[in-house]
């Protein structure tokens, strides 16, 4: 089995016995009112997979999802629920969101990673407030420097830099990170890579990959 490492909303911390969502409760953002979902938006994970990028400007080989512990690839409310210590309590925070369900792609080299996760909300609002609180949540556990209005990326998403590597969590590199919402749905991606440039490289360009594949908002 690979190791895995992410945001920490994931099951990539499940095996570092980090916090999921646990303690992160919806922000002040309000779903929209009388919101529909479009005909374009997924109704099921065969709809949702699809959506994901398939490669990374590095070059780093996609790893499959089965040989993570636990498999990446299609989540569900009770997967994500369960990367915490307290299933239920995880699932009542996740049913706040709107949470509907998620995919988990990875790809690596030795050192080096890139991530990227991409989850659907009931409504704008749910996948706005997980963005901002999950990247609240990250930094907090991470530690960096976070810029809440990154150049390069929508005015709606959070960057995360991290210049040294953390091992304890396992950091192996420098790192980035970012939470973008696009409508319905939340982009999460991070990049540990040789130096933090090439990791803050890596990040941009995959969000706005994974960002230009969703649905209008």
């Amino acid at each position: 089995m690979t190791l895995r490492w992410g945001p920490a909303a994931t099951a990539a911390l499940l095996l570092l016995g980090a916090p999921a969502v646990a303690g992160c409760a919806p922000s002040g953002a309000a779903p929209t009112a009388g919101a529909t979902s479009s005909p374009a938006l997924p109704t099921d994970a065969a709809g949702l997979e699809p959506l994901l990028v398939d490669q990374v400007p590095s070059g780093l080989p996609r790893v499959p999802d089965d040989e993570l512990d636990p498999p990446a690839g299609e989540k569900t409310i009770d997967d994500v629920a369960r990367y915490g210590d307290d299933a239920q309590h995880q699932e009542h925070v996740l049913g706040q969101y709107g949470y509907q369900r998620g995919w988990e792609r990875f790809w690596r080299s030795g050192d080096q990673l890139t991530s990227v996760f991409l989850d659907q909300f009931a409504d704008a609002g749910g996948a706005a407030s997980y963005a901002v609180d999950l990247a609240g949540n990250d930094a907090d556990y991470y530690g960096g420097t976070l810029d809440p209005d990154p150049s390069g990326l929508p005015e709606d998403c959070v960057l995360l830099l991290r210049t040294t590597p953390a091992p304890d969590v396992g950091m192996a590199g420098p790192a980035a990170f970012s939470w973008c919402p696009r409508g319905s749905f939340t982009v999460s991606v991070a990049a540990v890579a040789a130096d933090v440039d090439a990791a803050r490289t890596e990040v941009l360009a995959v969000t706005r990959a994974q960002l230009d594949r969703l649905p209008p908002a």
